[in-house]
């Protein structure tokens, strides 16, 4: 019985001696190599989180200016209400003009301006082309919004002269 004492006690004392400072280190290297490749990853998150809100606004914008422009009437002659439709039988003809008031979809064709009152960090471009679809006369209302750092979004939009 002594001798089962004896050998566990000395397994006990070698068992309890401590590590060694070659698995110290390799410890710290390993641990290392690890917290860096995690510190990468959060920091690309980091650097990247405000891309969704960045886009969210872009698309606020854009559509605001959009659903703006749309609501306008088709033409300078198109009457309230749209009907007769300039262009159409007993009606004036239709301007397609770009004019100032800012009361039809042409007044907007080449405007830009700021969206974002507290900084110029956007900028906002309304187009218009007069085009057809499916053989009626229409125009089309391209709004792109653009960062300063050259991310940009376009929504568009066809308003048909009915």
């Amino acid at each position: 019985m002594r001798t089962n004492l004896s050998s566990f006690d000395s397994l006990s004392r070698r068992a309890s001696r401590g590590i060694s400072l070659v698995e110290l280190i390799v410890f710290i290297v390993v641990i290392s190599l690890a917290l860096g490749g995690l510190l990468g990853v959060y920091q690309f998150s980091v650097v990247n989180s405000a891309d969704p809100v960045k886009r969210l606004r872009m698309l606020q914008y854009a559509q605001a200016r959009l659903d703006a422009v749309m609501a306008l009437r088709y033409d300078e002659n198109t009457p309230a209400g749209g009907v007769p439709a300039c262009d159409s039988a007993g009606a004036l003809p239709c301007n397609n003009t770009t004019e100032t008031d800012y009361d039809d979809v042409d007044d907007y064709d080449g405007v830009t301006d700021s969206p974002d009152t507290n900084s110029t960090f956007y900028s906002r471009t309304v187009a218009v082309e007069l085009t057809s679809l499916n053989g009626l006369p229409a125009k089309l209302i391209q709004v792109t919004v653009t960062t300063t750092d050259g991310e940009s979004l376009t929504l568009a939009g066809y308003r048909v002269n009915f």
